[in-house]
């Protein structure tokens, strides 16, 4: 059923205009927000805790926000498959050519604000020698995210699906394979899969919060640097992307493992803080993070 009003809008859009697609988006997306109370819930407690102080008024305003803006993401989809006319800045160019001409290989850490599809794909369409794996939530309900994937394998990015009724969320033998060919892995750094997962600890906007470990359990195994990445969007169809200097994970004994992966995780989370309040409208983690 999904797919069928998918195909209709985009069938629509082609003949009316973008702006049919977009008045369509929109609509559901104040749908979500009025009847998904989990997700509001979420959206108002990141508003409260991003601007203490705010009336309540404003912060449901904010959250509505969120909600409607995301809706940007699915219009850059279409652009995406149909006439590849999305736009981008970049910053940090050095780091990402650096690791590809040393062979080095890279974990690019994304996150749940902006928009990294626009990044997987624009990124490989420019850096042709790249090679890029993506680990991905398996969402197999969401159609639309599903012919994204589809999308990216067409272009050559290679996609390990994170299953999370079980199993390993990350697999991490495959992934060092892939870093010690010089390829980079893409993961979330900012989304828990499973309730058992092995997480580390660290604060965010003042709060305490749990982030996946595999991330720099693999850098510190495969010797690989992290690269925070982020995809910001800054108008109709354009981007501004953020490669953050590459951070090498270094402990000389077992036991001082920790406290690497402990650093190296604050260090992810004070950028994130940083995009969230530079970018506090494209912050779409719907499920809650706190």
């Amino acid at each position: 059923m999904k797919m069928f009003f998918y195909r209709s809008f985009v069938l629509i859009s082609a003949h009316v205009g973008e702006w049919f697609f977009s008045a369509a988006a929109r609509t559901i997306a104040t749908g979500y927000f009025l009847f998904k109370t989990s997700a509001r819930k979420n959206g108002v407690r990141f508003y409260e805790t991003l601007f203490p102080g705010q009336n309540r008024f404003s912060i449901y305003r904010y959250t509505l926000r969120q909600f409607t803006n995301f809706t940007d993401l699915f219009i850059d989809r279409l652009k995406l498959v149909s006439d590849n006319s999305l736009t981008y800045t970049m910053e940090g160019w050095e780091h990402l050519k650096s690791a590809l001409n040393e062979k080095t290989g890279a974990i690019l850490l994304m996150s749940h604000i902006g928009n990294w599809e626009a990044a997987a794909h624009l990124l490989h369409q420019d850096l042709p020698d790249l090679k890029l794996l993506l680990f991905m939530g398996v969402q197999q309900k969401q159609t639309i995210e599903g012919l994204q994937k589809a999308h990216l394998s067409q272009k050559g990015v290679r996609i390990v699906g994170v299953d999370e009724a079980g199993g390993s969320p990350f697999e991490i033998v495959e992934g060092i394979r892939f870093l010690k060919s010089g390829g980079f892995v893409s993961m979330a750094g900012d989304r828990l899969w499973r309730k058992d997962q092995r997480a580390v600890s660290g604060f965010f906007l003042n709060a305490k919060v749990r982030v996946p470990e595999a991330p720099f359990v693999l850098s510190l195994v495969s010797g690989s640097p992290i690269i925070f990445f982020f995809s910001f969007g800054t108008g109709r169809g354009k981007y501004h992307f953020k490669a953050c200097a590459p951070v090498f994970l270094r402990a000389g004994t077992r036991g001082s493992r920790p406290e690497a992966i402990r650093r190296a995780a604050q260090s992810y989370l004070a950028e994130l803080e940083s995009a969230a309040r530079s970018y506090p409208f494209q912050w779409y983690h719907f499920e809650g993070f706190f």
